[in-house]
């Protein structure tokens, strides 16, 4: 199976990319070389050339995401896999290679590699914080205005679908990928409805999930995830956002599994997107629970999300 090393970006289709441009700078991305009148990239600060697509059309839709892989080899053994393409030149800024597949479901996804690295966007460094213990921040203040964040990179995407276990089994046998928890239905101890998914780096430390699957009666994206800097990042980032006006979905909370404090809003043609920070890391020694609670006990503080949340 092939090697997946980074969520590289997720792609959508909407009917007025200045629209989307507007929103995802506020929400902050930056434009990457590339973009014309047809589709808009997005970029945050760190090397991926893209974190987000939009390509124009009359109506609003999530196309998919693509993965970065580990080598070319991955893609010829991913092209072979019943329902893919060929390995084929990338027709996308920053060039490589790519195979493309459809999950079960219809959603695209996409295996890219060497696609040409991004110079990284200069940021501030992290705020060093002073708990009652550690005192990190010496003859220093914490000075944060209210404006739009910077975007570091996508960190996860959470998918829908209609049968779980065929789309996690179509996962499975593609990507290296490993079970970080699990959900199962509100106080019971199964079947599985969802998977949070992580990647496989063995020692190398990797984010609590890069992808979850859930067992829906629709299918589609949730949420795409962005990491910002630091909590500061995404509270004055929420701030400037309702000041523009834009709607808020769910947000400021920690999460209970992956423990990002999260903030998710609603771009405007209605897809949820979120700044994230501080979540979990975990290398291959780390191994699943599985949590059974309602979709508000999955939040440890601040606004949690209506029950609904997950449906």
């Amino acid at each position: 199976m092939a090697t997946a090393i980074d969520a590289a970006h997720v792609t959508y289709e909407a009917p007025d990319l200045e629209v989307m441009e507007k929103f995802l700078t506020a929400f902050g991305m930056v434009k990457a070389e590339g973009s014309d009148d047809r589709t808009l990239y997005m970029r945050g600060t760190g090397t991926q050339h893209h974190i987000h697509v939009t390509r124009k059309a009359d109506k609003q839709r999530f196309v998919g995401a693509s993965i970065e892989v580990a080598g070319y080899d991955d893609l010829v053994e991913l092209a072979a896999k019943p329902g893919s393409s060929p390995v084929r030149e990338s027709t996308e800024p920053g060039g490589g290679h790519e195979v493309s597949m459809t999950m079960p479901d219809g959603i695209e996804i996409r295996a890219i590699w060497g696609r040409r690295k991004a110079e990284p966007i200069p940021d501030r460094d992290p705020f060093a914080t002073n708990n009652v213990r550690d005192k990190n921040r010496v003859n220093a203040a914490v000075r944060q205005p209210v404006a739009p964040c910077t975007i570091a990179r996508l960190g996860h995407f959470v998918l829908h679908v209609k049968d779980h276990d065929a789309s996690m089994a179509w996962l499975n046998e593609r990507f290296n990928f490993l079970p970080s928890d699990y959900f199962v239905p509100p106080g019971e101890e199964g079947p599985l409805v969802g998977t949070f998914v992580r990647l496989d780096l063995g020692e190398r430390l990797v984010d609590h999930h890069f992808m979850l699957v859930l067992q829906s009666d629709w299918a589609g994206v949730h949420h795409s995830a962005f990491e910002v800097t630091d909590m500061d990042a995404v509270m004055s980032s929420h701030d400037y956002l309702v000041q523009q006006g834009y709607r808020l979905d769910v947000g400021v909370g920690r999460h209970l599994l992956g423990s990002q404090i999260f903030d998710y809003w609603k771009d405007p043609f209605g897809f949820r997107i979120e700044h994230y920070t501080d979540g979990d890391v975990v290398d291959h020694r780390h191994r699943p629970t599985k949590f059974n609670g309602t979709a508000s006990e999955t939040t440890q503080w601040g606004n949690r999300p209506p029950l609904e949340f997950f449906q």
